[in-house]
C-alpha cells in the first residue's frame, strides 16, 4: 500500500470514529433543539392567536355586516363549540383534543385557546394548528457534522502525512539500498553459476561445487521474489502462450540439485501437451515458489510429487510433498508470515503467489494434513487454459 493511501485510509478511520463519539451528543442536540423549535411554535401559535382575538374584538355587528376571519400561509384556524363541534374553520381534520391547551400529534402542532362564554360567534374553543417540521434542524446537523467530518479528515490527512514523512524518507532509502543490493547480488550469483558449470565440462562432478550450485539457485528464487516485488506495481505483465508442460518440466529439472542436498527426489507426473495463456514471470513465481516451500519443508528422503493434468474445461498443476504440513492454513499467505521460524526464508513468496493467483483468476486450493505433508492446487480455466 502506498503512503499517500495509507494516510487516506488512517484519516478516513480516524473521521469515523470520531463521527461514531459524536452520536450521543448529536442525538441529545437534536432531542433540545426539537425541544426549543416546539417551543417557539407554540409562542408563533399564540401570537397567531391573539390576531384573530383582537380581530373579532374589533368586530362590531352595528358597523360591519360581515366578518372577514383572518387567515394564514402557515397557519389553520377555527370556532369551535364546547363540545368541539365546528363553528367556523379551515382545519380539514377533525379535533382529537378534548382539553385547552398547546398539543403535538402526527405531525402537527395544535393550540386550544379557551374563549370568553359567548362572545364569540357563541364559541368555546378558538383552535390553531400548523404543520411542525424538524427538517431545518435535521439540515443544520448533517451540515455540521460533515463540517466537523471534513475539517477532522483533511487536519488527520495534513498530520498523517507530517508524521509520516520521516519515515516515508526511511523507506525511500532502504528502497534504493534493496534495489542497489538486489543489483550486486545478480551478478555474483551469475558468476558463481557460469564458473560451476565450465568447471563440470571438463572435470568430474564434485558434490561442495553441486551443494555450491543448489546454494544459489536458492537464493536466486528469493533475489527473484524480491525483484518481483519491487518491481510489480511498476510494470505490466504482458500474458503469451505458453507450453506449460515443457515449462513445468523445466523448473523441476531446475530444482532437481536443490532437492538433492535434502536427498528428496522430484517426481513429475506431467500430461503433455498443455498450454495456456499467462505471463512467463508470474508463473515462474509461482512454480518456483511452491517447489522451493516443497523442498524447504519435506523432511529428508522423502518424494515431492509435481502433476499436471487436464480437468475437464481445464487443467489443474498440483504439488504434493510428505513434509510437516500447515498449522494455520489461513495465515500462510500473509506476507511475512512463516510458520515454522526454523526453517529460513522471509515470508514472501506465498504472499507473490497469492497476489498474481488473485488477480488472474486461478482457483487455488490446499490440502494440508499436519505432521504428514501438503498439496497444493492451481485450476486454470478458460481464458487461461487453452485447450488442444
Amino acid at each position: 500500500m502506498s503512503d499517500s493511501r495509507y494516510a487516506i485510509k488512517n484519516a478516513f478511520l480516524y473521521t469515523m470514529l470520531v463521527a461514531v463519539l459524536l452520536l450521543i451528543p448529536t442525538y441529545v442536540y437534536v432531542t433540545y433543539m426539537k425541544y426549543v423549535h416546539e417551543i417557539q411554535y407554540e409562542h408563533k401559535l399564540k401570537r397567531q392567536s391573539h390576531l384573530i382575538l383582537r380581530a373579532m374584538e374589533e368586530f362590531d355587528p352595528k358597523e360591519q355586516s360581515v366578518f372577514e376571519y383572518p387567515r394564514f400561509r402557515s397557519f389553520e384556524s377555527g370556532l369551535y363549540d364546547v363540545h368541539f363541534n365546528p363553528i367556523f374553520t379551515l382545519i380539514k381534520t377533525p379535533i382529537e383534543f378534548q382539553e385547552a391547551g398547546y398539543h403535538i400529534r402526527e405531525g402537527y402542532a395544535y393550540l386550544i385557546v379557551p374563549l370568553p362564554e359567548r362572545r364569540y360567534f357563541d364559541a368555546t374553543y378558538l383552535v390553531l394548528r400548523g404543520e411542525l417540521s424538524y427538517v431545518h434542524i435535521y439540515q443544520d446537523v448533517v451540515m455540521i457534522l460533515f463540517s466537523i467530518a471534513a475539517l477532522i479528515f483533511v487536519l488527520s490527512l495534513f498530520f498523517l502525512d507530517r508524521f509520516a514523512l520521516p519515515f516515508q524518507r526511511l523507506n525511500e532509502r532502504l528502497d534504493r539500498f534493496i534495489k542497489d543490493s538486489m543489483h550486486e547480488i545478480n551478478t555474483p550469483l551469475a558468476i558463481i553459476n557460469v564458473n560451476i558449470d565450465l568447471y563440470n565440462r571438463s572435470n568430474p562432478p564434485n558434490k561442495y561445487l553441486q551443494r555450491i550450485k543448489a546454494a544459489t539457485k536458492t537464493l536466486a528464487t528469493l533475489y527473484n521474489d524480491m525483484d518481483y516485488l519491487i518491481k510489480n506495481e511498476r510494470l505490466s505483465f504482458d500474458y503469451d502462450m505458453i507450453d506449460l508442460s515443457g515449462y513445468l518440466k523445466e523448473r523441476c529439472d531446475y530444482f532437481v540439485e536443490v532437492a538433492a542436498l535434502k536427498n528428496l527426489t522430484i517426481v513429475p507426473r506431467i500430461e503433455e501437451g498443455v498450454r495456456i495463456f499467462f505471463n512467463p514471470t508470474q508463473l515462474q513465481r509461482i512454480i518456483d515458489n511452491n517447489l522451493s516451500n516443497a523442498i524447504k519443508y519435506s523432511h529428508e528422503g522423502g518424494t515431492i510429487e509435481v502433476i499436471l493434468e487436464r480437468t475437464g474445461e481445464g487443467c489443474a498443476m498440483r504439488f504434493r510433498d510428505e513434509g510437516i504440513g500447515i498449522e494455520d492454513v489461513d495465515r500462510i499467505f500473509e506476507r511475512y508470515y512463516r510458520e515454522n521460524k526454523d526453517k529460513g526464508g522471509f515470508g514472501i513468496g506465498l504472499n507473490i503467489v497469492k497476489s498474481i493467483v488473485d488477480k488472474a483468476g486461478i482457483e487455488l486450493s490446499i490440502d494440508s494434513v499436519y505432521g504428514k505433508g501438503s498439496t497444493f492446487s492451481y485450476l486454470f480455466f478458460s481464458p487461461l487454459y487453452l485447450p488442444e
